[in-house]
């Protein structure tokens, strides 16, 4: 099982100098999640943006880094706002090379910076899930929830993720 964090709110610090709260180029906050686990985990960094600054060619260069690796069970710490659009772009993806694969994408409402509990509520909650060995497929895990990917949608105006 790997982690692959590419940023989001999850991740998000106050940077004092510019007044605002930032995606740092680190694994800091999923690093101090992971810290407590019974097992390691992988955890490889990539992209570090929020999921509104999210392009098609940065969701094809995560497709293209899972492509190319040997992991089976992958866990993306991903902004909330765009995680459906990645989830679908992967879930196309192997669906055309008919791969076999189990991606759990998550992430947070709050930074981890502000508010440890929801970020690590659902980063332990997707590895879990993610270690029971699921049928292949694309999942999203937020509020509580885990579901395939067109299950599950944020509902904006209640500042949730629920089923659809």
């Amino acid at each position: 099982m790997k982690i692959l964090n590419t940023g989001g709110t999850f991740n998000k610090r106050y940077d004092p100098v510019l007044g605002s709260l930032e995606v740092p180029f680190d694994n800091e906050a999923v690093e101090d999640v992971v810290e407590s686990f019974a097992y390691s985990v992988e955890i490889a960094g990539m992209l570090y943006k929020d999921s509104l600054e999210m392009t098609d060619e940065d969701r094809e260069q995560l497709i293209n880094i899972i492509d190319v690796d040997d992991e089976e069970v992958y866990v993306i710490v991903h902004g909330t706002d765009t995680m459906d659009l990645t989830a679908k772009a992967l879930a196309e993806w192997m669906e055309e090379d008919e791969e076999e694969r189990v991606i759990v994408i998550t992430g947070a409402m709050v930074p981890f910076s502000i508010d440890k509990t929801e970020a690590s509520v659902n980063l332990g909650m997707a590895l879990g899930f993610a270690a029971t060995e699921p049928a292949p497929g694309v999942y999203i895990c937020m509020s509580g929830i885990i579901a395939p990917y067109d299950r599950i949608r944020k509902n904006r105006g209640e500042g949730i993720f629920e089923i659809v």
